[in-house]
């Protein structure tokens, strides 16, 4: 199981970049943790996720 922004989730195997499509992110508008490190994007599609991984995942707003 993998902790995602707090919540649970069976993802273990998956790559950071396939969950956050999935989930429907804009790549180019999050930032993303994982066990305390910060990923750049440029290896999203090579970040793996594991058992035990924690995720936390922020997204930048826009607005005026």
């Amino acid at each position: 199981m993998v902790k995602i922004n707090g919540e649970e989730r069976n993802l273990a195997g998956s790559t950071l970049s396939a969950y956050l499509t999935e989930a429907g992110f804009d790549l180019g508008r999050v930032a993303v943790e994982v066990n305390g490190e910060i990923v750049p994007k440029r290896l999203y599609g090579e970040a793996t996720l594991s058992d035990g991984d924690s995720v936390e995942i922020v997204g930048f707003v826009g607005g005026g």
